[in-house]
């Protein structure tokens, strides 16, 4: 049996969105929809990293196991990689649980299917990649950029050459709603990613996460009409 591991980083000091990972969003907590997706998406056991003891109660009751994280790992300097390093070593050295692959939900992407995460799981037992990100597909988007003289240049595309949109490849956005890669990936290369990345992509609507107060609203009219309908 591959033993794949829900492995959710919550830290208690939000400074945008105060309590953000607890606030009540459509009828519950944020973190519980995360938590939801991944124990009906079919991983092993989800586990909840949290410097903050209300984020760990709230998490067990709907179903978590929890990581008491300390406060070094919990800064507002704190990397995601410092995390899962810990809960990684937690598990395995602590508990004894040997990891074939954790996949790393984000809280503030509450859109996140079961679907979703059971798509992940399907990819990494493919075997074809050590990593992975989740995605959204994305068409004419047309980046561009300024330099210290305010001069414009595009980034991904020549706009002397513009192709028509049915032309163009097939795009796709880091949408940060989930992660997933071996143990073994983020301990050699202190990156949640390897040498050789796949995607799990998801729908277009998918890629908004919150942010910030406004973000809140697009997300639960969306999850409204598009999930729970």
């Amino acid at each position: 049996m591959v033993n794949i591991v829900a492995i959710i980083i919550a830290r208690g000091g939000s400074k945008g969105i105060p309590n953000k990972n607890i606030m009540n969003f459509c009828g519950k907590p944020l973190i519980a929809w995360t938590i939801d997706a991944c124990l009906k998406g079919g991983v092993t056991s989800v586990w909840v990293s949290s410097d903050s003891d209300e984020i760990l109660e709230i998490s067990k009751t709907f179903g978590a196991n929890l990581i008491k994280r300390p406060k070094q790992f919990a800064e507002d300097t704190s990397s995601s990689e410092e995390a899962w390093s810990h809960a990684i070593n937690y598990l395995e050295i602590k508990m004894g649980n040997f990891l074939d692959w954790v996949i790393a939900p984000q809280v503030t992407s509450p859109l996140t299917e079961s679907k979703d995460i059971a798509m992940g799981i399907s990819k990494v037992k493919s075997q074809k990649f050590d990593s992975y990100f989740s995605c959204s597909p994305v068409s004419d988007v047309l980046l561009w950029e300024t330099d210290k003289s305010d001069r414009l240049s595009s980034l991904n595309y020549n706009w002397k050459d513009r192709k028509r949109r049915q032309d163009s490849k097939k795009q796709y956005v880091e949408n940060g709603a989930f992660y997933i890669f071996k143990p073994e990936v983020l301990k050699e290369n202190k990156n949640r990613f390897g040498n050789n990345i796949g995607l799990v992509e998801m729908d277009s609507w998918k890629i908004f996460e919150i942010d910030d107060f406004e973000d809140i609203e697009i997300c639960k009219i969306l999850m409204e009409h598009m999930i729970i309908k």
